[in-house]
């Protein structure tokens, strides 16, 4: 899969309590992290979380409706007035008839977000390597009519690959990143790249205390090495690491199935990390994207509610220590991880 990332410039909180409700000015609220905190994904600066949009239009995993939109733009609202600037979408995010519907709603809510910081939005983007996709022209001419795509055919490598190359040169995008490449490919890529004066910025990975495995930890390695900025998707194992699932309350639809093989071997995990949630007065999912973050990589946990972008909010601000980092002894030692993603090459 192959990943672009655009400035959104182009196209398209909560407040505290107060006893005294007249006062002439609004109190003071600081930042959840500094403009200097920001991440470079060279040439861009973004924040150190991002917010992944795959349940947007997906109603067979995460049971979308229509009448959610408009609590997912406050969601979008929220999240760019609490300083998050990247959001990760695709076009084949949606389902059925809805195909392509997390892009829609993520340039609907750009167009119409009011204040200064819509100019700093940072959206990526990744390619489906469609059946009609072949030739490296058909992927430019993709890029001009989507946002993210993401590309998942071998056969069609070297005409993905042409094609970033061909938009990078032509200025459709500002940088180019890959997802779900394994260790070698990674390393293929970066000098196919890095050949042709295009920089690989960024490499999107399945990532989180259940999916911590050899090859994750070798492309971090490689990532920390060449100066490519690693981003975590679902480093809430798909929810599992939420702490509100158990084996007598499962979630509904394809998730209770894998939840049901997984999680009576995730006490110990849960438990370690219910400890550290509860020693620093933050919750279990914060903790657990903490980890993420205090790894040297970019979470992106999808949200599709107010309460998920506040609860995600808390995960900024602080890191764990080195000895709470140890969480991931606790997580090698669980019986069963979640299956990596099919898609991801050697």
């Amino acid at each position: 899969m192959a990943c672009l990332t655009l400035k959104a410039t182009s196209y398209f909180t909560c407040s505290s309590d107060t006893s005294l409700p007249s006062l002439p000015f609004k109190p003071l609220k600081l930042p959840l992290f500094w403009p200097w905190q920001k991440l470079k994904v060279v040439p861009l600066s973004v924040s150190p979380m991002g917010f992944g949009t795959w349940a947007w239009g997906n109603q067979l995993l995460w049971g979308y409706q229509e009448s959610m939109d408009s609590e997912l733009q406050q969601v979008f609202n929220l999240a760019v007035d609490n300083g998050i600037n990247l959001f990760d979408t695709a076009d084949s995010y949606g389902t059925g008839r809805l195909n392509g519907k997390s892009e829609k709603l993520l340039g609907k809510f750009i167009r119409e977000f009011q204040g200064q910081r819509r100019k700093d939005i940072v959206i990526a983007t990744k390619f489906a390597a469609y059946p009609w996709r072949l030739t490296p022209g058909q992927f430019v001419n993709s890029c001009k009519t989507v946002t993210l795509v993401n590309c998942y055919a071998p056969l069609q490598e070297r005409a993905l690959w042409d094609g970033l190359v061909a938009m990078y040169d032509k200025g459709l995008v500002q940088a180019v990143g890959v997802s779900n490449y394994g260790p070698k490919q990674l390393l293929k890529i970066y000098e196919y790249l890095k050949a042709r004066g295009v920089p690989l910025c960024s490499a999107q990975v399945q990532f989180s205390l259940l999916s911590v495995g050899d090859d994750q930890l070798e492309i971090k390695n490689i990532c920390d090495s060449l100066g490519i900025r690693m981003i975590a998707y679902s480093p809430l194992g798909l929810g599992m690491l939420t702490g509100k699932y158990s084996p007598s309350n499962l979630p509904s639809g394809p998730r209770g199935f894998l939840f049901k093989q997984i999680l009576p071997g995730l006490q110990p995990l849960l438990g370690s990390l219910k400890e550290i949630a509860q020693k620093r007065k933050k919750t279990v999912p914060q903790v657990a994207m903490n980890w993420c973050i205090s790894r040297g990589t970019i979470p992106i946990p999808g949200v599709k509610t107010v309460k998920q972008v506040e609860e995600n909010l808390g995960a900024l601000g602080w890191r764990l220590s080195s000895q709470e980092l140890q969480l991931e002894i606790a997580a090698r030692e669980s019986p069963q991880k979640v299956i990596q993603n099919v898609f991801q090459t050697k």
